[in-house]
């Protein structure tokens, strides 16, 4: 496969190549120190008429994608509260909505699900990750978003990219699996994305095995599967510092070595593991 080089497309979006995805990732596992700026609260309209709260991370310029961040069940939007600042750092415009699929978690209630009052599938959710991604390209930012999931949410941004190519730059899933209700919903729609793909998984056989189906499913050979020892988007660090430690810097490490294998063109390669810790719940 050649590389596509992160450009300008004549829709104006931005196209990812696999080598370029990872960097994406390193910026919100390493240290290194994020803008202090208290993230704005916005309002977005879902397709079916409900507010959506999101908490958007502003960056220094526009040039690069926005980065969407969708959190895992029964959490909200405090689940990236130390990786979205990173990223903005790094030039990043990040948005981290509460899904109306979620709940109190982190010291934090989840607002979208407090006030639409309903228990609700996960695939309900998807309407909330629509009016996400549609969000950037109205404040000016580049056209093509890069959607990261975690958990459920990271079975939906396969969902959301097959539904609207032109909009997604890269997929970033951690902890994928077909949560759905159907059995192939997420590979089939894996299987429509052109975009670059990053997925991760628990260091759990049943985790892994269908994280693979699910890379192996997307077109060609731009999907990478990386194992590290924690699920969700808690495979990077919630640091809470500028300094990471122990398990920390392992996935930093970790991170990096796959890095140095996607630049050599290698596929669903993964660094050695670590024994996994205790998943959390979705």
């Amino acid at each position: 496969m050649s590389h596509r080089n992160l450009s300008r497309q004549p829709s104006g979006g931005w196209r990812l190549s696999r080598r370029e995805l990872l960097p994406v990732l390193l910026a919100g596992a390493v240290s290194g120190n994020a803008d202090d700026a208290e993230p704005r609260r916005i309002g977005l309209r879902a397709a079916d008429g409900v507010t959506v709260y999101a908490w958007h991370y502003a960056a220094a310029n526009n040039t690069l994608p926005a980065i969407l961040l969708f959190h895992q069940a029964g959490s909200n939007h405090a689940e990236y509260a130390t990786i979205a600042p990173r990223l903005a750092a790094r030039g990043y415009h990040a948005l981290a909505p509460d899904q109306r699929s979620g709940g109190r978690m982190w010291g934090q209630p989840n607002q979208t699900a407090n006030e639409y009052g309903k228990d609700v599938d996960y695939g309900a959710a998807l309407p909330d990750l629509e009016a996400a991604l549609q969000w950037p390209p109205q404040q000016g930012l580049p056209a093509r978003s890069i959607v990261w999931g975690s958990s459920y949410s990271a079975a939906l941004v396969f969902l959301l990219a097959a539904r609207h190519p032109a909009s997604v730059a890269a997929v970033m899933a951690f902890s994928p699996g077909e949560y759905l209700g159907d059995e192939h919903s997420v590979r089939d729609a894996a299987a429509k994305i052109p975009a670059p793909v990053f997925v991760t998984s628990a260091l759990d056989s049943g985790e892994i095995a269908a994280a693979r189906a699910i890379a192996r499913s997307v077109p060609g050979s731009s999907a990478i599967q990386f194992v590290p020892k924690v699920g969700g988007s808690m495979a990077l660090p919630r640091c809470g510092g500028t300094k990471i430690r122990g398990a920390q810097m392992k996935t930093g490490r970790l991170l990096n070595s796959s890095l140095r294998a996607c630049r050599a063109g290698a596929d669903f390669k993964s660094s050695r593991t670590h024994r996994p810790r205790p998943y959390r719940r979705r």
